[in-house]
């Protein structure tokens, strides 16, 4: 057994040496270690040496990788030397200085880096950047800093998985839906892939529509019979309300009922002649299969008899190609290139993933023909000219001056004005929405970066503890980008819930809050960690003097580390966290 002394460094030691081993868990390891510690109990003094070793090791390491500086790493500015980017974002830029010069505004002067940083973090992974992205940042120092983190965010997993579940919800919404011919997850994963391969937007589009086989090894299918409901077949008419909606940005399902809805000019016709395409679509023992021998049928409003009817298009018949099946045909109409409402609809939808609202509002009830603003279209051209290239239009977007913008005035006592930020004189502040807040609190409480290197059960545990809040939250459901406000029941639940008490309560293994009293060099550094953490920025003087003077309070390691836990909890419960500005 080991001596008295090795029994009383135990609980330290043992922290110290799961802090160096969770940062890359290897269970095999981890037994093998234990295993070697217990044989080498026969030898107190030694047994001893090595854990402190490791204590030592661990302590260091850790040190080293939350609260100092990493090595530099290079840093590139994404679109460098792609004569083609600037120069979209120079065409974008000239479109908000003229609104700017038309309605007499000035713009507020730029935000600085770690603001941009975060603004893309939220947008694209979810949640903020962790403390040791930020310390690869601050390494790196890029020349263009929102370049260079856009290029290393469109490369990681956590964005598209992030960016598919948004487009999910567009497309087939949060229901699990019918199971025996439904895996919405399997969807999800698919257009992952796709964004991470940055696969063309119109043919991912096209695959949607035109996709056959079983949902389990096509998950594209999912698109379509997500709508089966007590039914033979997929839903004709839920189907054409998605397709204009999701892919057109038009809401012609107005219609669906009578004719002149809302002052409307579609009518039922349009509508139902949209359902048609999907008139054929069948499951089969095969799965999803197109019958030639059916036909989608209605009784109009004001008829007698059930009629069938023929697929149309409300606008553009001309764009559809001759030949093909019912859906190939319908998929190359809404993809062509000629067809506006197709590259605008996506091009709204980024900019409001982007900037948490859309050129347009709302995101599905586009007019077909416009007027549009100004940046719309210039976005929309470029995003055809470019092959649908998702990828390089939030490049385009991100690099752009209003993107860059700050929130509030350069001098802080004027406050920005409604009319700045309707013409995009000021970065739009918005709340965060539900999963956002729920994973940033989970990624404030880790110190590293919560990604796809990171082991199984800290992501598992991620993605329960971010539903659960999101579910006691509100979850919105389809993106509509209306902020509704806040009510006191989600302020309570962030103030109160078990997602911010478990993850700022002392517990020098899931929290950083312990792990920063108990490793960082100074009190100082500890502070610092804390609000780049929590809040992507660093304290103000006022904000350090005050926050030191609790810190010297602190008589030992563990009324430190309840001070800390403390300052954690006031930092994710201030209006600032809350928001995106």
């Amino acid at each position: 057994m080991p001596d008295e002394a090795g029994r009383s460094a135990g609980p330290m030691i043992f922290w110290g040496w799961l802090a160096f081993s969770l940062r890359n868990w290897d269970v095999g390891a981890e037994f093998q270690l234990l295993f070697m510690m217990n044989r080498l109990s026969a030898l107190p003094w030694l047994s001893s040496v090595l854990l402190l070793g490791v204590l030592a090791a661990g302590a260091s390491w850790a040190v080293n990788a939350y609260l100092k500086p990493p090595v530099a790493v290079p840093g590139l500015a994404v679109g460098a030397g792609d004569e083609s980017v600037t120069g979209a974002v120079r065409a974008l830029d000239d479109c908000f200085r003229k609104e700017w010069l038309a309605h007499g505004l000035t713009p507020t002067v730029r935000a600085d880096d770690l603001t941009v940083l975060r603004r893309l973090s939220l947008a694209l992974t979810g949640s903020l950047p962790s403390l040791q992205e930020l310390r690869e940042f601050d390494a790196a120092r890029p020349a263009d800093a929102a370049g260079w983190w856009a290029g290393v965010l469109l490369k990681d997993r956590r964005t598209s998985d992030y960016l598919a579940e948004r487009l999910a919800r567009v497309y087939v919404g949060t229901e699990t839906g019918p199971f025996l011919i439904y895996r919405r997850r399997r969807l999800v994963e698919w257009l992952s892939d796709a964004l991470l391969k940055n696969r063309r937007y119109d043919e991912v589009v096209r695959s949607l529509i035109t996709a056959s086989g079983v949902w389990t090894t096509a998950p594209e299918v999912n698109f379509i019979s997500v709508t089966n409901e007590n039914k033979k077949g997929p839903d004709e008419e839920k189907l054409a309300a998605k397709v204009s909606r999701a892919f057109l940005g038009v809401r012609i399902d107005c219609v669906q009922c009578h004719d002149g809805k809302l002052g409307s000019t579609w009518t039922q016709k349009d509508f139902h002649s949209l359902a048609a395409w999907f008139g054929q679509a069948d499951f089969a023992f095969t799965g999803l299969r197109d019958n030639g021998k059916m036909s989608y049928k209605h009784r109009f409003l004001g008829q007698a008899e059930v009629v069938v009817v023929p697929p149309g298009v409300p606008w553009r018949a001309e764009l559809l190609p001759a030949k093909g099946g019912p859906r190939e045909r319908l998929a190359a109409w809404i993809t062509a290139k000629e067809n506006g409402p197709f590259a605008r609809a996506m091009v709204n939808r980024v900019w409001a993933l982007l900037f948490n609202r859309p050129l347009v509002s709302p995101v599905d009830d586009m007019p077909v023909d416009g007027p549009f603003p100004e940046a719309l279209e210039v976005l929309s051209e470029d995003f055809k000219a470019h092959d649908y290239d998702l990828h390089r239009l939030i490049r385009v977007i991100t690099s752009a001056e209003v993107f860059r913008l700050g929130s509030a005035s350069g001098d802080g006592a004027h406050p920005v004005t409604v009319e700045a930020e309707k013409h995009w004189a000021a970065f739009p502040v918005t709340r965060l929405r539900p999963e956002q807040m729920a994973g940033s609190v989970v990624q404030a409480a880790s110190l590293t970066t919560i990604d796809a290197e990171t082991h199984v059960i800290f992501r598992i545990r991620r993605d329960i503890e971010v539903a659960n809040f999101v579910k006691r939250y509100g979850d919105a459901g389809e993106d509509s980008f209306e902020d509704g406000g806040g009510t006191i029941p989600q302020r309570l639940l962030l103030m109160n819930g078990n997602l911010t008490t478990e993850h700022t309560k002392n517990n020098p293994v899931l929290n950083a809050s312990s792990r920063i009293a108990m490793l960082a060099p100074d009190d100082r550094a500890a502070v610092e960690a804390a609000y780049l953490s929590i809040l992507t920025r660093r304290p103000s003087p006022e904000e350090e003097k005050h926050f030191l003077g609790l810190l010297a309070e602190g008589k030992n390691q563990k009324s430190r580390a309840n001070v800390m836990a403390d300052i954690c909890w006031t930092l994710l419960n201030a209006t600032e966290f809350s928001w995106n500005h």
